[in-house]
């Protein structure tokens, strides 16, 4: 039962810290957590290989201890961090913060560390009952994934914490309960840390709010919002996969793509914030809407009037709000989280308007109904391009698939109406007009006569057509244009000189970058020429926020600590300063003791290979095989974002499945031939990413369980196989020690395969997100069938050695 306990602690706290890290940073760090879990669990294996008695003094006593020290780790790594958050803006030139992402690492890896000393010391000492002990892992970790997506509900992120310490404690308990009469001098100290732990967790309600309450990065959109005067918290609460905060203050105002011609009073307006950032207006009650007329999108409602209106993830309510007051029929919004309807509610709760809690690309895929327009809400606060924090992020709603899917969705005539942040030089919006553009021509339809690009003072504003422009329409959009001071950016009849009226610019450069991206043939010259990275993203690579490109790292190296990384990038400095973090780290924390043990005099030598040359085989084959399999991992946890919906909920699947069944491949492998396991993740881990994209396309517009069901079916033949090559590989080791010298003078080599394997999965979690967000998901997958490859030949090499050379005579 403590094994049980322990294990549903510590899968719950990795998956919970994902989203403690997308509320206080800007992004939720998956593959960070997973490198930080394989960290401690890598370094608790190099410490039970190095130190083999230590597995085999295991007992209800070290249990205790160890999951005493789980629990404790959880709750002291927890308020550790929180009172020195790490600054990602500023790690380009300050080093300070690269001490502070040192001593994260560090920190949350401990409890995983201790985690990885239970299991592995019982596994070593009760080998007999090794099936018994993994299927308490296993189920101990299924209740891990349900606690983490259920107890933020009830106690918050920061209340999920201390339950995860509390279980740890209740872990030690019970191991203390199963302690034989002869009970050591430490037992009572055993039992009044572990019920401080489990009381710790059940009075969490009742502790002052400054000791657990998570820390904000100060760049977050709420941190700036309580320092509006007057700002007070009027909401706040967590769901599996969110917090949303309600700001309430008159220092909130926003009302993206406003004209500077509208000069009457605003209506009041709170803040809603989605994981503390992301500032979306939520209109007061009863609001006066007349502004609504003077919004760039407006011109859309003249167009098609009456009009059936399908808004996607209009968080807030904004969008639907102006809808109703421009005169739509109905409206129908698509949100996915249920905490931003409930904080909204009085726009949603109109009889006029219709809510379907779900993501909008499953809604898109589930429902044939065609609308007059359809609206993609600009859910994102204002972030220069230049800071790179959102270069990580996901985001399927902009993608070329994406947009096919809503252009889909419009009756004839209809229009798509994007809006987008403007940028300089332009980015958001020549990226959104690059997917038009794209979604367009991959549906046979002609983006020169289907798309107007209107400009206002911050905002662009694409309205896209199914179907060409009249010349009555195109009139109408003049019309409008002229009377509200906005810009034309681009039309099918466009002329030079209605391209920088109103709100002026030196160059009419957003009209020139348009008009460029149409013209240029092939389209990919210009991509390539552009400062900017604008690429249309992909379901396969889905980073709109992500305009680094590389060949300009030399002006990026030239400019740190001077001005805002140009060219965004931030978030590629955060990839490679973690990249060589957890290459150092794993190189001391699993390698180094490696290296020094070997130099400990009387060790017992255990896995002996005769030479060092010997031993090259073994550690590129465990190398390979831990390369391979996070390198999978990680981009299935990314790519499943877009078929669950959310990342807790995609990580919880992937870490789950992949952990269930290459648990029971681990069982079964001595049945199956490793050259074979080998060869076939070779083929499926080629064939997946196509798989993939067609079964997500089939089945995106069902339920969400369906769903969960059908992508935990898929993953089960690739995690069995991968859950073969290690045990296989362990036993191949052990049935070359009969040809290993005497214990005099061979080469230990099981804890180095170990350590290799540990450090290499350490790294690969990183190394997968920074290859993904270049290459894109698709080629992380084939690279990690490449590394399996390397493990099939270094078998296959193994199996029919060279021949030996006969000695000159």
């Amino acid at each position: 039962m403590g094994l049980f306990l322990l294990s549903a602690a510590t899968l719950a706290f990795e998956i919970n810290l994902s989203r403690l890290f997308s509320v206080a940073q800007f992004y939720h760090f998956a593959f960070m957590i997973v490198s930080i879990a394989l960290l401690g669990f890598g370094a608790s294996g190099t410490v039970l290989a190095i130190f083999p008695h230590l597995a085999e003094r295991s007992s209800p006593q070290s249990m205790a201890w160890l999951s005493l020290a789980a629990g404790l780790s959880i709750l002291g790594a927890y308020l550790l961090t929180n009172v020195m958050p790490f600054d990602s803006f500023s790690i380009a030139w300050d080093r300070r913060q690269v001490y502070l992402l040192i001593a994260h690492y560090l920190l949350l890896a401990t409890p995983f560390f201790f985690t990885g000393m239970a299991v592995g010391s019982l596994l070593s000492g009760y080998s007999e009952r090794a099936g018994s002990i993994y299927a308490l892992n296993l189920f101990g970790s299924a209740l891990g994934c349900i606690l983490a997506l259920a107890a933020p509900a009830w106690l918050g992120g920061e209340g999920t914490v201390l339950l995860c310490s509390g279980l740890a404690g209740l872990a030690a308990l019970t191991c203390a309960a199963s302690e034989p009469e002869s009970k050591d001098k430490w037992y009572f100290l055993r039992l009044i840390l572990s019920f401080g732990l489990l009381a710790i967790s059940l009075v969490y309600r009742q502790l002052p709010s400054q000791w657990v309450e998570l820390n904000l990065s100060p760049y977050k959109s709420l941190s700036y919002a309580l320092q509006y005067p007057g700002a007070r918290l009027a909401y706040q609460r967590w769901n599996a996969f969110s917090r949303v905060d309600v700001v309430r203050s008159q220092g909130v105002h926003s009302f993206p793509g406003l004209s500077y011609r509208y000069l009457r009073p605003l209506p009041p307006q709170d803040g809603l914030f989605l994981d503390g950032d992301e500032l979306s207006p939520v209109l007061q009650a009863n609001p006066s809407l007349e502004f609504a007329g003077y919004l760039s999108h407006a011109v859309a409602f003249q167009l098609r009037p009456n009009a059936n209106v399908l808004v996607l993830e209009p968080r807030g309510g904004m969008d639907v709000a102006s809808a109703l007051a421009l005169g739509a029929q109905n409206v129908t919004a698509v949100e996915v989280n249920p905490l931003i309807v409930e904080a909204a509610s009085p726009i949603y709760n109109q009889p006029e308007v219709q809510v379907r809690i779900e993501s909008d690309r499953s809604y898109l895929r589930r429902r044939s109904e065609q609308f007059d327009i359809v609206i993609l809400s600009l859910a994102t606060s204002y972030h220069p391009v230049r800071s790179g924090a959102y270069s990580l992020a996901e985001d399927y709603r902009y993608t070329v698939e994406a947009f096919q899917d809503a252009y889909q969705h419009l009756a004839a005539g209809g229009i798509l109406v994007v809006n987008r942040w403007l940028q300089m030089p332009p980015s958001e919006s020549l990226r959104s007009f690059a997917l038009a553009v794209t979604a367009l021509e991959r549906s046979a339809a002609d983006p020169r006569q289907q798309v107007v690009a209107l400009r206002g003072y911050n905002t662009a504003t694409l309205l896209v057509k199914r179907g060409p422009y009249t010349a009555q329409e195109l009139e109408i959009i003049r019309k409008f244009a002229d009377e509200r001071a906005f810009d034309l950016v681009y039309a099918p009849d466009i002329r030079p000189e209605e391209t920088n009226r109103y709100n002026i610019l030196s160059e009419p450069v957003y009209s020139q970058a348009f008009l460029s991206l149409l013209e240029t043939q092939p389209r990919q010259g210009f991509y390539a020429s552009y400062p900017y990275e604008v690429t249309p993203p992909t379901d396969d690579r889905p980073f709109f926020g992500h305009y680094f490109k590389w060949s300009q790292a030399r002006q990026v190296l030239a400019e740190l600590g001077k001005t805002w990384q140009p060219f965004g990038g931030a978030g590629y400095f955060v990839l490679l300063a973690l990249l060589a973090l957890t290459i150092l780290l794993a190189s001391i924390l699993i390698l180094l003791p490696l290296v020094i043990a070997r130099y400990i005099p009387g060790k017992e030598k255990t896995g002996l290979v005769s030479t060092p040359r010997a031993a090259v085989a073994p550690l590129v084959y465990f190398g390979a095989i831990g390369l391979a399999f996070l390198l999978a991992e990680i981009p299935l946890i990314q790519r499943y974002i877009l078929y669950l919906g959310q990342p807790s909920y995609a990580m919880t699947a992937v870490l789950f499945s992949l952990l269930l069944f290459s648990s029971l491949g681990s069982h079964f492998s001595q049945r199956i031939p490793a050259r074979l396991a080998l060869g076939l993740l070779v083929i499926l881990l080629v064939a997946i990413p196509p798989v993939l994209s067609i079964a997500f396309k089939a089945t995106l517009g069902l339920s969400f369980y369906s769903r969960l069901l059908i992508g935990i079916s898929l993953l089960a033949p690739l995690g069995f196989l991968m859950g073969v090559p290690f045990p296989a590989g362990l036993r191949w080791l052990s049935s070359r020690n009969g040809s290993a010298t005497s214990s005099q003078g061979g080469i230990s080599i099981i804890p180095w395969v170990w350590g290799v394997n540990g450090a290499a999965s350490v790294i690969a979690a990183v190394a997968a997100a920074l290859l993904a967000l270049t290459w894109g998901y698709s080629w992380v997958l084939r690279l990690s069938a490449v590394c399996y490859a390397i493990a099939w030949l270094t078998v296959m090499a193994a199996a029919h050695p060279a021949p030996a050379a006969h000695p000159r005579q």
